[in-house]
């Protein structure tokens, strides 16, 4: 059963950052509102645009979903 995006984010987690998507990992567990069990890009991306103040840019949801995409189809 594929994961959601929220767990998958959760692997890239660490302190302190190293990139974006690492930023966003523990930005995203930080906000308890997150929708942890979403996997529809739509419904995320509404999300992060009404919400996700914490993400500078939208790119960087891109290339976490792109990775989410291509490991877990």
């Amino acid at each position: 059963m594929k994961k959601s995006f929220y767990h998958y984010l959760l692997k890239y987690r660490e302190y302190p950052p190293r990139d974006g998507i690492a930023d966003f990992a523990n930005q995203a567990f930080k906000d308890h509102s997150f929708p942890k069990d979403e996997c529809n890009y739509d419904r995320l991306s509404r999300y992060l645009e009404l919400n996700g103040s914490y993400l500078p840019s939208m790119s960087i949801f891109d290339e976490a979903w792109a990775k989410y995409e291509e490991e877990e189809g």
